[in-house]
This record gives C-alpha cells, structure tokens and sequence, in this order.
C-alpha cells in the first residue's frame, strides 16, 4: 500500500457513522484536489470495515453509490448506509443535504 492510499485510509477513518464524504471531498482534503477517481481505487483496494476504512461511506458528489462496491454491490453499501441512519432520496441517492459530513 501506497503513501496516498495510507492517507486516504486516514481520512476516511474520520467519517463518523451516519454520514457519507465524496471521493473529491477526500482528495481535496489530503491535498490531492485532482485525484478523486484514485480515491475510487484506493476505496477498492481498501480492507474494508475488517480493516477499520468505513470504505461504504465514500459516495459520488451527487450521492449516487459506487455501481461496483468491492463488498457486495450498491445493495451492500446502501444497506450498509441505512443502517447507520443515512437516509436517501427517491431516486435512490444519499440525501447530501442531510447528511454529507462537514469536517
């Protein structure tokens, strides 16, 4: 693992329960503005909630699910989400209003 994944992880261990971040947010905030989609490969690549990265938390700006959640689909990480009372919109996408995580 790579110096800019070990920070992503970092980050993304601050995310508290029942919010969501973006892949941009992410980047933006580990000095990496441009680097949103390698935030997407770190996500992939990360271990997951067994390795402490609540990874299912990382959504698109929008609010939209990642369509290829490395641990189980949208499905997983939505129900993953609700579970820790993110609610979302009828269109199927976090409510970012609501519950975007302001660090």
């Amino acid at each position: 693992m790579g110096d800019f994944n070990k920070r992503v992880y970092e980050l993304v261990r601050q995310v508290p329960s029942g919010r969501v971040a973006t892949y941009g947010q992410v980047a933006r905030m580990i000095g990496e503005p441009r680097k949103a989609r390698y935030v997407g490969f770190a996500m992939h690549a990360s271990p997951g909630m067994a390795g402490g990265v609540p990874c299912h938390r990382i959504v698109f700006k929008d609010g939209s699910l990642a369509p290829g959640f490395a641990f189980g689909g949208p499905g997983a990480q939505r129900a993953m989400l609700e579970a820790e009372g993110v609610g979302f919109r009828e269109d199927g996408r976090v409510d970012m209003d609501g519950f975007l995580w302001e660090a």
